[in-house]
């Protein structure tokens, strides 16, 4: 399980084993916001606590943040898939470096293909140090 956590405490989150991968998009929130991803389902495989505060965006996702410190926790689509479930994704920044150093990153053109591309074989730790 890999944890995170906003600054001052107040909304968390907990993702099920480990991804195996860590999303970086450059789309005009995702870039702005610095975030990486991680993916899953809603109260399956991902669970969070805490208020938060949410800005929509268009028709498919809201972005919740802490509403006293402001660190974005994580996205959460607004329809359901063909299943029944709602996906999430959680902002791996939160986490403790340690539990997430070693995920490769993969990239996402968010901003003009909508193509997820090629591992360049970084991973989260060659983000952070």
């Amino acid at each position: 399980m890999i944890e995170g956590t906003c600054l001052c405490g107040s909304v968390s989150w907990q993702l099920d084993g480990t991804p195996d991968g860590a999303t970086a998009c450059n789309c005009t929130a995702c870039r702005r916001y610095g975030v990486l991803w991680a993916y899953g389902y809603v109260d399956e495989d991902i669970k969070t606590q805490g208020e938060t505060r949410a800005y929509v965006r268009g028709k498919a996702l809201e972005f919740h943040f802490c509403p006293i410190c402001g660190c974005i926790a994580f996205w959460r689509g607004l329809q359901k898939d063909e299943t029944g479930n709602t996906r999430i994704a959680v902002n791996l920044r939160l986490s403790e470096p340690s539990a997430v150093a070693h995920i490769p990153i993969d990239h996402f053109d968010g901003l003009d293909t909508f193509d997820d591309l090629p591992r360049d074989g970084k991973c989260v730790s060659d983000y952070w140090f």
